[in-house]
């Protein structure tokens, strides 16, 4: 049955090829088909009461501008949805903007168009395709009827859950099995990272709620108990060592008691630690003043000032040393990188086989096209707007244009509760392929640290495979782990396989 509907999605020169050879009248259907609903089902079954053959063809995703996250659906599962119609003979993906070519090379008896592009006259664009369709005596025809059902309204009241279907279809195309990401998953033990970047300590101090606001707006809270996470560049650190492969880490910490405890930390957990110790600031502290779950205030105790040119210098001594053949820029604009050192780590790192970086900044300003020409960044959408200065552009759009002020191979866009939207290297820059995953995450716990899970495993995943695919699927199982768990904790290899296992079973009790 699968391969019976597989065979029906056609490229355009095949199905032309195959026009010619069939008998009767040939009917074309054209447009994005997001979400297939009640109006496109009447819109296909009028089109196929006119003609022996229907051909529903779609707009490609790099050209659907509608809406911020459009399209929800991708388009190699709309073209199944189409194809799983029995009704529709053949389904075509069009990879032009307009289908103006489309209609020369296939020149079919009719082509349809809804009702709602003729109610209120010709829009310019179904006339320059009326005028096209006259070229080969062709004839268009227009659906009857006064429902219009929207798929841009449908996805506005609730979208699908496709988690499953895009990673499935993503598999699909590029011949992913799963034994393929259990077997990346066990050959991380064979690699070596440098991590540079902002230690963060994380603290949690909980409390009880005993009074206050009575004279003064000030609460009274009772002390409970504190704890301390390892976050920034030293959780991306974690998260390497913790998938079983080597990891160096150079950081500036105080020269106070807590750096001297992060970094005793760190060497216990086998990573080899470049410690700096920085007597002009304190070693950076985030602690959360909770009371009942809720966060009533964050203490910061920290120096963001940049860091001297004898620390940058050391630093850069550290990465040209090193032996490993990954580097990792793990960037919270605390000190260590900044408009000065940058270019110095940048020219310096260039003799390693793989890089890539993430700008993760909540209260500092910070500008991830710093990091021109690496393998890999991992912003988010908020990093992403700042660094190119666009509020207003869809997703692609941005990621297009982050990919070309960057000038880096792949971009992994963190798009929080939304998922990822990922960019995969082409010949041509302006026309590159992107994918999209929702997120694999069932309940928040905690989202801090998400962004480190991910920016590690899929820094993991794509030095040891070069697929942006592949960086882009266990990324994101990572970050989804993290995210169902209290506290920035290191994943293992084993967190990540136990997750995939359950991600396998569910997807192939979907696809049955």
């Amino acid at each position: 049955m699968i391969n019976k509907i597989e065979s029906k999605i056609k490229k355009i020169d095949d199905l032309s090829k195959i026009i010619k050879r069939l008998k009767g009248n040939t009917i074309l259907c054209h447009g994005v088909f997001d979400i297939v609903h009640p109006g496109h089902i009447r819109h296909l079954n009028y089109a196929k009461s006119k003609a022996d053959i229907l051909i529903v063809s779609l707009t490609s995703d790099k050209f659907i501008k509608k809406g911020y996250l459009r399209p929800h659906v991708p388009e190699y599962l709309r073209a199944q949805s189409l194809a799983n119609l029995e009704i529709v003979d053949y389904v075509v993906i069009d990879n032009n903007e307009k289908p103006l070519s489309l209609l020369k090379k296939i020149k079919p008896t009719f082509f349809a168009k809804g009702f709602e592009y003729s109610k209120n006259g010709l829009p310019a664009a179904t006339k320059e395709e009326m005028e096209v369709v006259k070229t080969f005596k062709g004839k268009m025809i227009f659906t009857p009827g006064n429902i219009i059902y929207s798929s841009t309204q449908l996805l506005n009241l609730e979208k699908p859950n496709l988690k499953y279907e895009k990673l499935l279809t993503i598999m699909k195309i590029n011949k992913i099995k799963f034994n393929k990401l259990h077997e990346v998953i066990k050959n991380f033990k064979k690699q070596s990272f440098h991590v540079l970047g902002d230690t963060i300590v994380d603290s949690i101090t909980d409390t009880i709620l005993i009074g206050g606001q009575t004279k003064t707006p000030t609460l009274s809270v009772l002390y409970q108990n504190k704890k301390q996470f390892l976050g920034g560049a030293a959780i991306v650190a974690r998260h390497i060592s913790a998938s079983g492969a080597k990891v160096e880490f150079t950081t500036v910490v105080g020269k106070d008691l807590l750096g001297r405890e992060t970094i005793k930390k760190l060497k216990e957990e086998k990573i080899k630690v470049n410690a700096i110790f920085d007597e002009n600031r304190p070693t950076t502290e985030k602690n959360a003043i909770v009371t009942n779950n809720y966060r009533l205030l964050k203490v910061d105790t920290l120096n963001n000032s940049p860091i001297s040119d004898n620390i940058i210098k050391k630093i850069c001594t550290y990465l040209k040393k090193s032996k490993y053949k990954n580097l990792i820029f793990s960037d919270f604009r605390h000190g260590i990188f900044n408009l000065n050192s940058i270019d110095f780590f940048n020219n310096i790192s260039e003799f390693y086989s793989f890089k890539s970086a993430d700008s993760q900044v909540a209260s500092r300003w910070g500008n991830i096209t710093d990091f021109k020409n690496f393998d890999l960044i991992t912003p988010n959408e908020k990093e992403a707007r700042f660094s190119i200065g666009d509020q207003d552009s869809n997703v692609r759009n941005l990621s297009l244009q982050l990919y070309l002020k960057s000038n880096c191979k792949n971009i992994i866009l963190k798009l929080g509760e939304k998922g990822i939207y990922s960019v995969v290297p082409s010949s041509d820059r302006r026309k590159f392929y992107a994918l999209s995953l929702d997120s694999f995450v069932e309940k928040v716990i905690d989202p801090v640290g998400a962004g480190d899970a991910l920016l590690a495993y899929s820094s993991l995943s794509y030095a040891q495979t070069k697929s942006i695919e592949i960086a882009s699927i266990l990324g994101s199982l990572a970050a989804a782990i993290e995210t169902e768990r209290d506290g920035n904790i290191p994943i293992s290899s084993a967190d990540l396989s136990k997750m995939l296992n359950k991600i396998q079973k569910e997807a192939n009790y979907m696809s049955k």
